[in-house]
This record gives structure tokens, C-alpha cells and sequence, in this order.
């Protein structure tokens, strides 16, 4: 709730010097510490209704702790604010000074709280993908997002094959959809399905016409594979081949199809590269025989944010409904 860091005084303005004496006007006066807004919520209420019963039902509280409420407002202001009396109550005049500080204040309070929540509604939130992952629903997730937050941008992130966090261990991106298995220590990740692999191959390769492919039907032929230094268990489970089988070192899908065409190698891509990348002289196979790509939601486990949580939980809903591989 929104508070202000002051404790809000009613002192008299020292009367001028005249030949009456007559007293100072009321004024206020602010010293530290709290005065908290809900109390001022409640003076008003009883203010403008002028009855503690009909202002317990607006503010929908019970009397007993709205009456609580005003009477420790009156005690950290050291004065009267309202007479009680049996048909209501009015203000006093000390009351009726704080009756338009109060609702200045209330006033002031509630547009820094529109301010704030229009500034973050107009965030961009970065949304990193590793090798095409999950992207099968983006276009229900922004339609949720455009209804639901009109001024929020999406922007998508194309992370390199190298970096299966997809932007997030260089916190260039906020979400990432992205593929296990890697090193997710740091962070917080949600499976959101799996996709099967094809082999890629030259279209006039003699495997490119079979239906189906095992892996151990690979064995001993030249690979893509990722840099030395990519994590350990995403380099291992692409390449999924001896440490010594040749094959041309790539960074990205494109490198890996020009290595397929240009050098006459083969190589593990998701099932929906078939569609993506699909062009003349190249073959995408189903594979068996090893594990499908376990497809992702990652973010920073260190940084919490409620507009990301809202993304991220438009991305979970609509992978709720699976979206069938490519190739089959």
C-alpha cells in the first residue's frame, strides 16, 4: 500500500501581534515519521458520509476497526478530528484542514500508482530461442498479450546454437525458449514439451530416400559439431557421435545446412527444421534412437518480475496444447 514517510502535524500559525491577541489560523505542518494512507482513506470516508456506519460498509470493513483507525490517526496528529455524536459525526477544524490535505494526497498517490503501472505495461520484455524452439505458438501468445496487455512489446532474441541459455547467461533477454539438455544451474526452467530430431542429409545421399533412420546408422560419418568451450551436455547431445568422428565446426542452423550441402555431411536438427529450412539438396529424415529435445521456458532464477511472469505465463498456456512435429 502506498504510505508516506512523514507524520502529519496540526499547529497553530503564531498569531500576529495585535492589540486583540486573536489566535493563529489552523495549518499543518510535516515531521518524520508515517502516516499511512488507508488511515487517510478512512478519515475521508467518514468525513464525506458523516457516519461511521455508512463509511465501515463503503470501505467495506467492519466499524470496529475503521473506528480504531481514526482514533489512532487522531492520536498520531495529537488532535481531534471529528466529533462523535449520536446521529454521526462532524468535523472539527482541525478536521477540516486535513480533509483537503488527505484527499490531495489520496489524489497524488493514486496517479504515481497509474504513472507506474503504465510505465510498466510499456516495458519490453526480450524473448531469447535457441534452434527455432517453441516459436510453433507464438502467434497465440502475442494475440493473448495484445488483449491482455495492449502496450507491452515482445521482442524476439535469435540466440547462436552456442549458447543454449539463449541470451540468458549474458542477460541480453529476459525469457528464453530453449532445448535441455544443458547446464541450467542459475536459473529456473519449465518443460514445455519435447520434439523429435531429423537427420540432415544431401538429397542425393542413399539414406535421404529411406523413411526412417536409426542413429547407429550414422556411425562413422563426418558430422556438424559445435566449437569446443559450447556446455559439455548440449555439445555432446548434438553432435551424438565418438569425440574423433570428423566434420566441420558450425555456430548456427544455417552453417549446419551449408555443411550438409557443401560438404557432404549429416547432423541432428530439431523435427521442425524440415519446415523452417526447408530448400533443394537437402533431406530431413526422422531419427531413432536418441532422446527428442526437450523443449523449454527458462529465465534467471535472481530476478523476479511480474511482467515476465505475465509472458511467461501466456507461453505455458498455449503450449498446453500440443503442436504436432513436422516430419513424421
Amino acid at each position: 500500500m502506498w504510505s508516506t514517510r512523514g507524520r502529519l502535524q496540526l499547529t497553530p500559525d503564531p498569531a500576529p501581534a495585535s492589540k486583540t491577541g486573536s489566535a493563529g489560523a489552523v495549518s499543518i505542518s510535516v515531521s518524520l515519521p508515517v502516516m499511512d494512507l488507508r488511515a487517510l482513506r478512512c478519515f475521508v470516508a467518514v468525513a464525506e458520509e458523516g457516519h461511521f456506519g455508512r463509511a465501515a460498509a463503503r470501505l467495506h470493513l467492519a466499524q470496529p476497526p475503521l473506528s480504531r483507525r481514526i482514533r489512532d490517526l487522531e492520536a498520531d496528529l495529537g488532535c481531534r478530528l471529528l466529533e462523535r455524536m449520536p446521529t454521526g459525526a462532524r468535523l472539527t477544524a482541525a478536521g477540516e484542514v486535513l480533509l483537503a490535505e488527505a484527499r490531495d494526497l489520496l489524489a497524488r498517490s493514486e496517479r504515481a500508482r497509474e504513472r507506474v503501472r503504465a510505465v510498466e505495461s510499456a516495458r519490453e520484455v526480450v524473448l531469447g530461442t535457441v534452434a527455432g524452439a517453441g516459436l510453433e505458438a507464438g502467434p497465440a501468445v502475442l494475440a493473448v498479450l495484445r488483449d491482455s496487455h495492449p502496450a507491452l512489446r515482445v521482442r524476439l532474441h535469435e540466440a547462436p546454437l552456442t549458447d543454449p541459455s539463449g541470451g540468458l547467461r549474458g542477460r541480453r533477454v529476459d525469457l528464453a525458449l530453449t532445448r535441455l539438455p544443458f547446464d541450467t544451474s542459475g536459473l529456473t526452467v519449465c518443460q514445455l514439451g519435447t520434439e523429435s530430431l531429423v537427420v540432415a542429409l544431401p538429397a542425393d545421399d542413399p539414406l535421404a530416400a529411406r523413411p526412417r533412420l536409426h542413429i547407429r546408422e550414422l556411425t562413422g560419418r563426418p558430422r556438424f559439431r559445435l566449437p569446443a568451450g559450447t556446455d559439455a551436455q548440449w555439445r555432446a547431445y548434438w553432435f551424438a557421435a565418438d569425440e574423433g568422428t570428423p566434420g566441420p565446426v558450425v555456430a548456427s542452423v544455417e552453417e549446419c545446412l551449408h555443411a550438409v550441402a557443401w560438404d557432404g555431411v549429416a547432423g541432428l536438427l530439431p523435427a521442425g527444421a524440415a519446415r523452417r529450412h526447408a530448400r533443394p539438396g537437402i533431406a530431413f529424415v526422422p531419427v531413432d534412437g536418441h532422446p527428442p529435445s526437450r523443449i523449454v521456458l527458462a529465465r534467471r532464477a535472481d530476478a523476479p518480475d511480474r511482467l515476465v511472469d505475465t509472458v511467461a505465463a501466456a507461453l505455458i498456456d498455449a503450449h498446453a496444447v500440443p503442436v504436432p512435429d513436422s516430419v513424421s
